[in-house]
């Protein structure tokens, strides 16, 4: 029987994938058969993504994507060595909370550079011929459901994420014609270290509250990855320009 997920001699660039969501996509695609590039800052994290993959077709390299003239070198190495890429998907991201009278414009660029920026110049560079492969591409970006509604403190990130949500209806149309997809994911709270880490910081009944706004629980980062495994691969290929939302009803209400 067909699997109904094959990404076998495909390969894609995974961002953020020491961690999280980041890590989660790429362990699932390497057990779907891709070959995949990992980007993050930290090696010794990335190296430990790769630990528990199933085979040997990937290539960990670690780069701050904020030196955005980095990128195309990177690109071009991994193409030269795996041949041409099917997609990516942009995870890498950073999350501030802050209230707007503390907030300055490093903190906003800081935000948007690596959310936001980083993402667009990955696109920008992967959608070039020499790079794409023939057969189409398929772009996900990891956004927010902060990128449409609000919450005290996060001006900041949600604006980051708005814009990449914004710009992605607009990227969708232009690539188009190239036979490149592009599509979001917009997760609510995912059960990272880091969110488990601020949940312990927390006061019990802020906890409570917290949990008590998502009907189906938090997510895992597992959950995230099933989604987008779906839009990297060519059961998707009629999805385009898309933000498909998951948060275990938190939008709903």
């Amino acid at each position: 029987m067909e699997n109904f997920i094959d990404l076998s001699n495909k390969t894609y660039i995974i961002t953020g994938a020491s961690s999280g969501i980041g890590r989660a996509v790429a362990q699932l695609a390497n057990n779907f058969g891709a070959k995949l590039l990992l980007l993050a800052r930290n090696k010794d994290a990335i190296l430990e993504t790769a630990k528990n993959m199933d085979s040997n077709t990937f290539m960990c390299e670690s780069i701050d994507l904020t030196e955005f003239e980095k990128i195309e070198t990177v690109i071009k190495m991994a193409t030269e060595k795996m041949g041409k890429l099917n997609g990516f998907c942009h995870c890498a991201g950073i999350e501030q909370t802050l209230p707007l009278r503390s907030m300055n414009p490093i903190n906003y660029q800081n935000l948007f550079n690596i959310n936001t920026i980083a993402g667009f110049e990955l696109a920008r560079i992967c959608s070039k011929k020499v790079y794409m492969s023939d057969d189409g591409s398929s772009f996900v970006f990891i956004a927010s459901i902060m990128g449409i509604v609000g919450r005290p403190g996060l001006i900041g990130y949600s604006a980051s994420k708005g814009a990449l949500i914004a710009a992605v209806h607009s990227m969708a149309l232009e690539l188009a014609p190239k036979n490149i997809r592009v599509n979001l994911v917009s997760p609510g709270t995912i059960m990272t270290k880091m969110i488990e880490n601020a949940l312990k910081n927390m006061e019990e009944d802020q906890r409570n509250k917290r949990l008590n706004e998502y009907p189906l629980g938090f997510g895992t980062p597992e959950d995230i990855a099933n989604i987008v495994l779906f839009l990297l691969s060519d059961r998707s290929k009629w999805i385009t320009g898309s933000n498909i939302i998951i948060d275990g009803g938190y939008t709903a209400k």
